[in-house]
């Protein structure tokens, strides 16, 4: 990607930065019986047909359910870990969602960047403190340097700064979403083999792991 003359990256189609994380969220629950059905072997297709024809996910319209579906799967497919579906589906519900995380983290550059660019940086530094400012100095950065973020609404920024802080509740980094500082975390043993065989080991900061 190429920088233009006020410094800014070129908004590309590959562009790492999508606002769809305001709508396609953690998802555990959706993650977890998208797995189960992918570990039965079924082709996406059916999965998908499966999942609307049951209503597993209890979302209002059938575009919804296909959409959130598709997004499963396709963060599935991205951890190329065979392994790790069926941990998400078999799993405790701990260890599933720290691999629904990572899965969320190779599908969303944004969710990406944040998770080593600030938890893992804290984490690193061992500074313990989180709060709204290190959210909006993430976000400042972003608008300064992406062309595509630069363009996102003060509504989109909120949201997404509010399902990141979820995301971090949901894996227990933060105790809530007012908590002031991170909880220590532990890096299962099941997933960090995951990220070292997928030459991924960028993303260990993430999970408190600097081994």
């Amino acid at each position: 990607m190429v920088q233009n003359q006020n410094g800014k990256m070129n908004v590309s189609s590959s562009s790492p930065y999508k606002a769809s994380l305001t709508r396609e969220q953690f998802l555990f629950y959706e993650m977890r019986s998208t797995a189960k059905l992918m570990c039965e072997g079924l082709s996406e297709n059916k999965i998908v047909e499966r999942i609307v024809d049951e209503n597993l996910f209890q979302f209002p319209t059938e575009r919804s359910i296909k959409g959130m579906a598709k997004a499963c799967i396709n963060r599935l497919k991205l951890m190329n870990d065979v392994s790790l579906v069926e941990a998400i589906a078999t799993q405790s519900t701990d260890i599933a969602k720290q691999i629904c995380l990572y899965a969320l983290m190779k599908y969303n550059g944004l969710v990406w960047d944040f998770m080593l660019t600030v938890i893992g940086e804290k984490y690193r530094t061992q500074d313990t403190t989180f709060g709204r400012m290190d959210l909006n100095v993430f976000f400042m950065r972003l608008q300064e340097q992406n062309d595509a973020v630069s363009t996102w609404s003060d509504s989109t920024i909120r949201k997404l700064k509010q399902v990141l802080t979820k995301v971090l509740v949901d894996n227990e980094y933060l105790d809530s979403t007012k908590a002031d500082h991170l909880n220590p975390v532990w890096l299962n043993p099941i997933l960090e083999n995951a990220i070292r065989s997928n030459g991924d080991v960028a993303a260990l900061p993430a999970f408190n792991c600097f081994s």
